[in-house]
């Protein structure tokens, strides 16, 4: 993967701002180590840092080619995995390659489809191009929203990076939020609205957007959406359908010239995952790493509950000896995973999900020690329904975010002006209201298949979001590709459609996946209850994390007191507090790690508050 960034102005002559063009690559330079570029001209700068994967070599971006008269210049974030079919179809149209990169077939499927080039590729991807001729940038990201894309309008001109931090580096773009940004933090955080950059004036690319700007400004369009269609297929060809995606997107996924591995949880997922392409390494004679977290002491203080109704270490040691590959422990202390949370907002640019963010930059960090691309089972739940709401019909059918029915506990938080001039449920209603309004629906369904649409698609466009945030930011800290096979649009775009009594399978969460991998995986694996991503049960976190908060609180001069009530948060630490943030995953400790990180991050980047 790798990094980009520009600029584009009609108004003023960037070849004079080679400095500010300097800096935003600089900051962005821990996704592409590897290599850097710039292409500057009077009106168009194109930035690159690459983390080289395909085609080490040859693949130098920016990228210019020289067609008919016009020269075309791109710079890409991202990896396609039908490469090989769309350079048939464009060599077929006249087109030659002199590299292996796949940055070459998205340009040319641009000269040669136009716009349209977006439809015909199934990968991850952010990335610019400028057509010389028409001097106009087009910008586009995968459908799905694995790769970021950030920009920003200014006077005569539009300005876009990888991530928040590019575009701060940029002097039209200041770390100003007003009080919309604080309802993101306090009220969807670590979730954010679509397009939303939580800074004043910047924006993200929604996810299967694409844009032109040129001389006019700038116009999107959304070139895919989710369809209802009829299912026509009976049980036993869904099962057969559902394992040839399943395995085919994995496989797709495990091209790469670099060393490559899997996250192992112990989990169905991630296992499906690292026992597909054990099968492909063990056909070409390689060893698979798989990589594993687990923090100091947890089996001693682990609690089973419902959502986590046993440790993962067991399994994984099932699924090592299943593999008979080289599996890698990373084993997380309190400490590091304390400190970790800083950085972890350092990567995201932003508050996330406290230890959930940071135990995942650290294990991404001892991965890249060994490989450089890395294959996760992230978004399986969404679109196999796995999550604990699509299951418990109290909670499904309840009005509002499922994982997040907290917004009286969040808005309690606020300090009194803000509990005033703030509608917190109505700015959360009418989150929740607008996504609603765009689920394509089948005419005559049945309730309970008309709200698993529903459900699919806000875990779509949030919940799962809000980990593919992570998955990107965390990994790509440390330079490291993290790709995700469960997110392959073929394999969204199918199971939309798939009847809730066959994902159901003999009533078991993502059942139907299950069925369809048999032979995968070892049948205590195959059949195990769903654990979530393991985080660490050790008391002493909690005394950590809540020690720090308390040092805050008496020093008290933190800027978020500016809209946040130290009394509430106070109480926070003198109680225990059922109350979830997000989900299962973030419940008191992540709470108070969750305000650290606030606190972190408006002092670390100079966050000025508007209005």
């Amino acid at each position: 993967m790798c990094s980009i960034a520009g600029e584009v102005s009609f108004k003023y002559n960037l070849k004079e701002q080679m400095d500010i063009y300097r800096a935003m690559g600089e900051s962005l330079q821990h996704r592409g180590p590897d290599d850097s570029g710039i292409y500057l001209k009077k009106d168009i700068c194109l930035i690159h840092n690459r983390l080289a994967v395909i085609d080490p070599q040859k693949g130098k971006q920016p990228m210019k080619v020289f067609y008919e008269n016009c020269n075309y210049i791109i710079c890409y974030n991202g990896e396609l995995y039908n490469t090989a079919e769309l350079r048939r179809e464009l060599e077929e149209s006249g087109f030659t390659f002199s590299t292996d990169s796949d940055t070459e077939v998205v340009l040319k499927a641009y000269i040669g489809f136009g716009e349209a080039c977006v439809e015909k590729l199934n990968g991850i991807f952010a990335f610019a191009i400028w057509n010389e001729s028409k001097k106009e940038l087009f910008l586009a990201r995968d459908r799905i929203g694995v790769k970021p894309l950030f920009y920003g309008l200014n006077t005569g001109g539009i300005v876009f990076a990888s991530e928040i931090k590019g575009m701060l580096s940029h002097p039209g773009f200041e770390p100003i939020i007003t009080q919309e940004g604080i309802a993101e933090i306090m009220l969807i955080g670590p979730g954010r609205t679509q397009k939303n950059g939580i800074f004043k004036n910047i924006f993200e690319l929604p996810p299967a957007t694409c844009a032109v700007f040129n001389e006019y400004g700038l116009r999107s369009k959304k070139y895919w959406r989710l369809q209802a269609k009829a299912h026509t297929e009976c049980l036993e060809d869904t099962i057969a359908h559902t394992r040839f995606l399943v395995t085919d997107a994995i496989r797709r996924q495990l091209v790469s010239d670099v060393p490559l591995g899997t996250f192992l949880s112990g989990g169905l997922d991630s296992s499906l995952i690292s026992s597909v392409a054990n099968r492909c390494f063990q056909e070409q004679g390689k060893v698979l790493t798989t990589f594993s977290v687990d923090y100091r002491d947890n089996d001693k203080h682990f609690t089973a509950s419902k959502f986590q109704p046993d440790s993962d270490n067991a399994y994984i040691d099932i699924m090592a000896d299943y593999l008979g590959g080289d599996n890698r422990r990373i084993v997380l202390d309190t400490s590091q995973l304390t400190k970790a949370l800083f950085d972890a907002v350092n990567a995201r640019d932003l508050p996330g999900m406290a230890d959930i963010d940071a135990s995942m930059l650290l294990l991404c960090a001892a991965a890249k020690e060994q490989a450089t691309v890395v294959l996760s089972g992230e978004c399986a739940d969404e679109v196999f329904g796995g999550y604990p709401w699509y299951r418990d019909k109290t909670i499904r059918e309840r009005y509002g975010f499922p994982w997040a029915q907290s917004t009286a506990y969040r808005a309690s938080f606020l300090s009194e002006p803000y509990r005033k001039t703030l509608d917190a449920p109505e700015y959360v209603n009418a989150k929740y209201e607008a996504t609603l309004k765009t689920v394509s629906r089948l005419e005559g369904e049945d309730d309970t298949n008309a709200r698993m649409r529903e459900m699919m698609k806000l875990n779509l466009d949030w919940f799962m979001q809000t980990l593919l945030d992570r998955k990107d930011r965390m990994s790509m800290y440390s330079g490291l590709e993290v790709r995700v096979p469960f997110c392959d649009y073929r394999l969204v775009e199918y199971l939309y459609n798939v009847p809730w009594e066959f994902k159901d399978y003999n009533g078991y969460e993502k059942g139907l996946l299950r069925k369809a991998v048999e032979g995968y995986l070892p049948q205590e694996v195959l059949w195990r209850k769903k654990s979530p991503y393991p985080k660490t049960h050790n008391p002493n976190y909690l005394k950590a994390v809540s020690q720090r908060l308390q040092k805050i609180l008496d020093d008290g001069d933190s800027p978020m007191f500016s809209f946040v009530d130290k009394k509430v948060l106070q109480d926070l630490l003198n109680s225990d507090n059922p109350v979830p943030w997000y989900g299962q995953l973030m419940t008191t400790p992540q709470t108070i790690a969750y305000f650290l990180q606030i606190d972190y991050w408006l002092r670390h980047y100079k966050v000025k508050i508007e209005g």
